[in-house]
Order: structure tokens, then sequence, then C-alpha cells
């Protein structure tokens, strides 16, 4: 058994409401962070849309291979998102594809995914996203304007459950500004790579 086989999966969660500013975080993360993150890919029971690739955007897996996978127990967590019928699921072979690059595991998921993946891994780091206040997120979700009210509305209702949760996370960081809060991010990265190699 290599070493590498023997230390535990480095895991980093970021959870935040639709509005909190995860993706261009994720962007800036992947390509400046001071520590190797590996982007872990969800598996997912919709179709492509026409500039998804497969195995870069999600795994895209028909409803009978997903749910067969998951009774094999190969998911981490699974979630059917917003009563649509479709499924998302982080595999743990991604997780496992990581650790082999010598990587960190980097899941961007939800709160309910979060929480799953705080039970099966309680050394993963877990940041919570946050904007200044509530009224932020209803603002940026309205500057996006490609929604209509309704699911405004819905996305707000779903913010306001899992701020909730936002305490389960081991830190909350507020984007106000993107760079403040990219390094942040990186503060709390080198300090957890030192923690494990230590």
């Amino acid at each position: 058994m290599t070493s590498n086989e023997q230390q535990p999966a480095m895991i980093l969660v970021l959870s935040g409401p639709s509005g909190s500013g995860k993706s261009t975080i994720v962007g800036q993360l992947m390509a400046s962070a001071p520590v190797q993150l590996q982007k872990c890919v969800s598996a997912t029971t919709r179709s492509p849309r026409p500039d998804e690739v497969d195995g870069e955007a999600y795994h895209f897996l028909d409803s009978a291979e997903f749910h067969r996978r998951r009774e094999a127990g190969e998911f981490i967590e699974t979630e059917e998102v917003f009563k649509s019928g479709y499924w998302y699921g982080t595999l743990k072979s991604e997780v496992d594809r990581a650790k082999q690059a010598g990587a960190w595991a980097f899941l961007e998921i939800d709160v309910q995914g979060a929480l799953k993946v705080m039970d099966q891994y309680p050394n993963a780091v877990t940041i919570f996203l946050k904007t200044p206040s509530p009224e932020e997120y209803e603002r940026r979700l309205r500057a996006r304007g490609t929604e209509d009210e309704a699911k405004i509305q819905r996305r707000m209702q779903t913010a306001l459950e899992e701020l909730k949760f936002a305490d389960r996370y081991r830190y909350i960081v507020i984007n106000d500004q993107i760079d403040k809060t990219v390094d942040e991010i990186s503060q709390i990265l080198r300090t957890e790579e030192k923690k494990t190699n230590a």
C-alpha cells in the first residue's frame, strides 16, 4: 500500500444559495488555488444541453443506470432537484480519481448533498458561501434576467432554507468581493493543507 493510499482523501465542499456567486468563485479557485484541486463531475439523469460534453459538464446517465449505481452504493450523495424528475449525484469514483492524482476532490454541491458528504467524510473542508445580506441574493437573481418570478421566488425560498444549515459547515465565507473571497478560501486551503502535512 502506497503512502498516498493510506492518506485520507482531501475533500473541499463549497455550497451556497443561488446568487451567492459559486460558479465564479469555482472558476477562479480552479485557476489560482494554492493546492491542486480536481473538480468532481456530478452525474445526472437529465439530457445534455447542446454545449455540454459528457464527462466534463456531467456524467450523463440514463435513469436506469443512475438508479442501478445508486442501489450498488456507488454514490456519496444523490438528490432529485426541485422535484424536476431529474436526479443528480456525486460518484465515489470521482473522489478516488482526485486522490489518485494527488489532488483535493472539489465538490460544488447543495446543502443536502453536503450534509451527506460530511457524514461520510468528517474531515472534509466545508465552506458555505453567503452574500452580505439575504436581500442581495434576490438582487443578484433578478439581475441575471434568466428566470421568471415563480422561479425566483422558489430559489429565494430554497436559499432561506439553506441558510439555516450554514453553521454546520466548518467555514462561512461572505462573498462581497470576488478577489477577496478567493483569497480567503485560498488561505483556508493553505491552513488545512499544513494541518494534513504536519
